[in-house]
């Protein structure tokens, strides 16, 4: 006989989480519109004009309504789907894709909520497909601990202004401070390509250091425990950083290069990989990279780094080049083909479930946590 006193629970429907992504992410687009001085950061605005942000709000728009009136009909997850309709709606009455806003005047300090949507949208739309086509192991996008890393995500995006002005000030101020004038001629007299590969070395060691030290002393530990406490690893894992880690790693990263002299386009140009190898490193992407393992930072590299076996806990440190680890005396690589069999921090009870509980945590002496992450598999 079969046992029928456990109904099996209903699929879950992506169309409805997707209208509600679009939904809400339609809503605060044109929230940016209405208080562009308040929620748009002064530098990304300059990224792009005001008729992609309209066309991008209007394809957000038409997309949560469709996605969302197919589930609703479907019968699957209403609710989540009248939550992305019901958003967009709401984002139309506010005025839409033709939104009126006045010019926009200049303020001390806004958020970042353009750079969230926008930044969240096409990693999305990247990094989903191709995660789905070839994974390390096959996982829903909306795995278990999405709701914590997605809270990483916002905060790290939502205050990227107040990140730029506290990493600007620490670095000018030592720069101010120290310097090496005959470094400095010799490093701005190379051409702008050999500029970019030194700064990344440059960048890469700098990191590399700060991250063991992260690693060797408790109290840093304390704060970066929270990235390493990720069992699932995709595109979103490496978002879960706590904002002081986010300004000490950026600023020691970067204090080198202003120091030293390197050109403005240089240290842009690492910015901009930094910012796509990072979240390479820890996409939930099987690919043979080759030889090329040897002198990039993959994510097969990556992945052994957040591997939870004691045989890496002290390995691993570069974001982009092996040969920095080779240096350090920390290079693990495994044979071609193999891949970590478990993630996560070597103690699961240390670090404890939820955004909110893992911020409280380096302020208080609990050392283990009852509800803590990856307890029952459902973070």
């Amino acid at each position: 006989m079969h046992d029928n006193t456990h109904p099996i629970a209903p699929r879950r429907s992506w169309l409805a989480h997707l209208s509600a992504g679009l939904g809400l992410a339609a809503l605060l687009g044109v929230l940016c519109f209405h208080f562009p001085e308040q929620l748009t950061s002064r530098d990304f605005r300059a990224a792009y004009s005001e008729a992609f942000a309209r066309h991008l709000l209007l394809f957000g728009l038409v997309a949560a309504f469709a996605t969302g009136t197919l589930a609703i009909l479907r019968g699957r997850d209403r609710r989540v789907a009248m939550l992305g309709v019901g958003s967009a709606a709401i984002a139309v009455l506010l005025g839409g894709a033709t939104v009126h806003f006045d010019p926009i005047d200049a303020t001390p300090f806004s958020l970042g909520l353009d750079w969230f949507v926008i930044s969240l949208f096409f990693s999305a739309l990247v990094f989903i497909p191709i995660e789905r086509l070839a994974p390390v192991r096959p996982m829903a996008p909306l795995r278990p601990g999405w709701r914590t890393d997605l809270a990483y995500f916002f905060m790290g995006h939502v205050l990227v202004q107040f990140i730029l002005i506290a990493v600007t000030a620490s670095t000018t101020t030592v720069a101010a401070l120290v310097a090496f004038p005959a470094v400095r001629a010799w490093v701005q007299a190379m051409p702008p390509w050999v500029q970019f590969l030194l700064a990344v070395f440059v960048a890469d060691l700098a990191q590399a250091l700060l991250h063991r030290a992260y690693h060797r002393v408790p109290w840093l530990w304390r704060f970066h425990a929270v990235h390493h406490s990720s069992r699932r690893m995709d595109w979103l894992a490496g978002s879960r950083m706590r904002l002081l880690e986010i300004l000490l790693t950026r600023s020691v990263v970067l204090m080198p290069l202003v120091v030293l002299g390197f050109s403005p386009s240089a240290i842009n140009a690492y910015v901009v990989l930094v910012g796509l190898q990072a979240v390479l490193a820890h996409a939930n992407l099987r690919l043979d990279f080759g030889p090329l393992e040897q002198l990039l930072v993959t994510p097969r590299y990556h992945h052994w780094h957040h591997a939870r076996d004691g045989a890496y806990v002290d390995a691993n440190y570069a974001i982009h080049l092996p040969l920095v680890d080779r240096l350090l005396g920390t290079h693990r690589l495994p044979p071609r083909g193999q891949w970590p069999a478990e993630y996560g921090v070597m103690k699961l009870e240390t670090v404890p479930r939820g955004f909110w509980a893992q911020a409280r945590m380096p302020f208080l002496r609990r050392r283990r946590w009852d509800d803590f992450v990856g307890r029952d598999d459902t973070e």
